[in-house]
């Protein structure tokens, strides 16, 4: 598929999910047309594999009739091996297009009244599933999916019509699952998470990392590498970053992650299997990654992470005995997680791994508590690799500036610190800053080479830092100052004399004027 034929399908994804759009906020539709791309999607997997196993026999799979003794026979062979090899089982009559069809049929006497039969398929994929590998990968994947929420319609009948022509629409776009080289209905999908993220307002950097950023990540915990064994994000909303170093690499043997809001989490799922990642290749929980941990044991060789900025957390006394935070012998404060993230991902860091994430830049020289973990990560450890500021306004929902931090506990430079400025390096887009190619090549290209550039970047010794007191503010180290081209000031003041001069002949003027009308002078 060519570029502009992918632009396409993205455009058609986007215009079918205006179909909702007067209906309700950005949220809701979002997971309704997500759900159903993902549900037409399983059905398309589901009838090639189902072929695939019936092509020896001369059939395909919409031809096997449900209703005879012989098609039972098929089905449960075929579901049995289904489970094994997707994770899940569709019934021919339970496929997308079939539901399209009936939603959408206007032959007199067969009704064309889906809902409850679309609940139940969805509701039946997870039942599927029960008992299985792949059950906790499937379990409540459509539950954000109200086929009766009267936000689609006041009555049953308006809420069939508008999920029937969404259907029918979705119904004529081939996803082109065929070509296995591709994968351009994961590519898609990110682009429809991106769309709903920028128009979400606030509430979007709880989901979605904007795809620039989303690369200088993945590209920094790669350098050097074409394969990984393990990725993980210990906040990893949507699934997109853990996708886009995926892309970086020939190959992840798995994939991790942990999100807290249940919705964002559903996503992440279907992200996953979307994108054709295997159900028993990747690993994903809901749960508070701070509070409760769910891979505790594990340790990963890239991680990734755009942690919810300077967020709340219990700071309970109880973590001062936990693995993750004991040997620094203090805890992130109670309004301020950014370096209690820190500390969890260092934890799980392998000895061979890098790890980057975002961070407020106000982490970089807050006092108190966290300056006494940075001294202990750069002092002790001597964990830190690099410091990279980004341009402000970058970050949906929020215009404040932030940064990138890389850590490596081996690392090839072990005497000092990369800090680079790339915060005025962007394209404006509308009311967002954007990085672009360019930015991207230079920040990774001067991460990699460690180059010093004036007014860019510059190495700084773990003495250097020392004398600071660990204050890692990037003006400290690059110097951004630009020298204003020099006054000359005797023509300044030679300028000001004849400005002088010329005022005292106006005012002479003016006096002469009022006189001449009357009136009182203005001075």
């Amino acid at each position: 598929m060519s570029e502009d034929q992918k632009k396409q399908l993205e455009q058609q994804l986007w215009n079918i999910a205006n179909t909702l759009r007067g209906k309700m906020n950005a949220d809701e539709f979002r997971d309704y047309i997500l759900g159903f791309i993902f549900y037409k999607y399983l059905s398309e997997k589901m009838r090639m594999y189902a072929n695939t196993i019936l092509k020896p026999d001369g059939m395909v799979f919409t031809s096997i009739n449900e209703n005879t003794q012989n098609g039972q026979a098929y089905i449960q062979a075929i579901k049995e091996e289904a489970v094994e090899k997707l994770g899940y089982f569709l019934k021919p009559s339970e496929l997308f297009s079939q539901i399209s069809k009936r939603g959408n049929s206007d032959i007199e006497g067969i009704s064309n009244f889906i809902l409850e039969d679309l609940q139940r398929i969805l509701t039946n994929i997870q039942l599927t599933t029960m008992g299985t590998e792949s059950e906790e990968d499937f379990d409540n994947l459509f539950e954000d999916m109200d086929l009766n929420s009267t936000k689609l319609g006041k009555s049953p009948e308006a809420r069939n019509d508008i999920i029937a022509k969404v259907l029918s629409h979705l119904d004529k776009i081939d996803f082109n699952l065929e070509n296995t080289e591709t994968d351009v209905l994961g590519d898609a999908y990110e682009y429809l998470i991106g769309q709903f993220a920028s128009g979400a307002g606030k509430k979007a950097g709880e989901f979605y990392t904007p795809q620039e950023v989303s690369k200088v990540l993945a590209k920094l915990v790669t350098t050097g590498k074409t394969k990984l064994k393990s990725v993980y994000d210990p906040t990893c909303g949507s699934g997109s970053l853990l996708l886009r170093v995926a892309k970086e690499v020939e190959s992840v043997t798995n994939f991790y992650g942990q999100e807290l809001n249940r919705t964002t989490y559903n996503l992440a799922r279907m992200n996953m299997i979307l994108h054709d990642i295997h159900y028993r290749k990747f690993d994903i929980k809901q749960e508070d990654t701070l509070e409760h941990p769910q891979h505790i044991d594990e340790r990963f060789e890239a991680i990734v992470a755009n942690p919810p900025f300077s967020a709340q957390w219990s700071a309970n006394p109880l973590f001062t005995s936990d693995d993750r935070f004991s040997q620094y012998g203090k805890l992130a404060p109670k309004s301020k997680a950014d370096f209690a993230f820190v500390q969890h991902m260092i934890h799980h860091l392998a000895e061979n791994g890098t790890m980057a994430l975002v961070l407020p830049h106000g982490a970089l020289f807050r006092g108190g508590a966290e300056q006494h973990i940075r001294r202990y990560l750069i002092e002790d450890r001597n964990y830190l690799d690099a410091v990279i500021g980004l341009p402000a306004n970058i970050f949906y929902g929020t215009s404040i500036p932030t940064c990138i931090l890389v850590f490596k506990k081996c690392r090839e430079n072990p005497e000092d610190i990369l800090f680079i400025d790339s915060s005025q390096h962007f394209e404006k887009v509308k009311t967002q800053n954007m990085l672009r190619a360019i930015d991207i090549e230079t920040i990774v290209n001067t991460y990699i080479n460690r180059t010093v550039t004036d007014k860019y970047s510059y190495v700084a010794t773990l003495e250097e830092i020392a004398e600071n007191d660990y204050n890692l503010n990037i003006p400290r180290y690059v110097n951004t100052f630009e020298e204003e081209d020099p006054v000359d000031i005797a023509l300044v003041s030679k300028t000001l004399k004849t400005l002088e001069t010329s005022m005292q002949e106006t005012d002479k003027e003016l006096i002469a004027l009022c006189k001449e009308l009357n009136i009182d002078t203005p001075f």
